[in-house]
């Protein structure tokens, strides 16, 4: 049977040359999505359900790395650390680049210079600003203990250990808030510059001070934003990985239960005991723990918009 030509005497219609066209430029990139993302994925949720450490062959294991999560005590204290780190990063982040983005948002003297220099820890390099930071929290050398020693008096013996012990998780969550506000804070910064000026001069006409403002105007009118940065801010909490093996791992990379985070983990499981089943059995709860976590936010903002 011959092919009947178009007008134009190609056998492709006009409509079949533009999807062509349209998929070469998407095809490079959902090759590399299917090659370096998808099969990876796919891959680690069948692993999850095997043995194998990266030689030998594959076993079929069952739900046995699954029911070993519930005697690891490292695994438990992942689980913890992560979720206490979460609880303190978001919150904290959130209300800090809400307020930063509020005060930079007002007609201040050199507010440009101010949100670069707010904005600057996060494009920093994460090396040098960890190592700044250790040489700040130093538990010996580093000012703020000096400052504790010398003007608040705190006994030699009773100066916190930053890094190290009880205190380490602080550390992160404090070191995360003051890296990461700044982004958040340019989110905040576009989502209040959407907000009319004319319901603030009418809340003003009605008598309304600087908090019922910010109550009954721009926090609602913020709904949105804060929903975003929420769910940005809980997954990649839970992702968290190089900044615990910056300030808590040391040169040698290696975590103490106090500090280890689930990322930490699943890499020392995969790539140091070479468990390759096991590591993917704890990947799959970090995925299916920042699943509900989304779900749950995502109805949460479902039900706020609907009322």
């Amino acid at each position: 049977m011959s092919k009947t030509k178009t007008k134009s005497g190609s056998f492709l219609s006009r409509e079949t040359k533009r999807n062509l066209i349209a998929y070469s430029f998407i095809a490079p990139n959902f090759i590399g999505f299917c090659v370096f993302t998808l099969i990876p994925i796919i891959f680690a949720f069948a692993l999850a359900f095997m043995k194998w450490d990266g030689s030998n062959p594959i076993q079929w294991a069952g739900f046995s790395n699954f029911t070993r999560l519930t005697d690891d005590i490292f695994f438990k204290a992942a689980l913890k650390n992560t979720i206490i780190y979460c609880l303190g990063t978001v919150p904290l982040t959130m209300i800090a680049s809400l307020a930063l983005a509020i005060v930079l948002n007002q007609k201040v003297k050199g507010r440009g210079i101010f949100r670069t220099l707010s904005f600057f820890p996060y494009v920093a390099s994460l090396v040098a600003i960890t190592s700044v930071w250790k040489m700040l929290f130093h538990p010996s050398k580093g000012p703020v203990n000096n400052i504790l020693f010398n003007v608040f008096h705190v006994p030699q013996e009773n100066l916190p250990q930053w890094f190290s012990g009880g205190l380490v998780l602080f550390s992160m969550i404090l070191f995360s808030v003051w890296k990461y506000m700044g982004y958040y804070m340019v989110i905040y910064l576009a989502g209040l510059q959407g907000i009319s000026s004319e319901l603030y001069e009418a809340a003003g006409l009605d008598g309304a001070n600087t908090w019922q403002k910010f109550r009954y105007i721009t926090w609602p009118q913020l709904s949105s934003t804060t929903f975003f940065v929420v769910v940005m801010l809980t997954i990649n909490c839970f992702k968290v990985y190089d900044i615990a093996i910056m300030l808590a791992g040391g040169g040698s990379g290696e975590l103490t239960t106090s500090a280890t985070v689930l990322v930490y983990y699943i890499y020392q499981k995969a790539f140091i005991d070479w468990d390759l089943g096991y590591s993917s059995a704890v990947a799959m709860v970090l995925f299916l723990l920042v699943l509900v976590v989304t779900i749950i936010q995502f109805r949460g903002q479902a039900k706020r918009d609907k009322a």
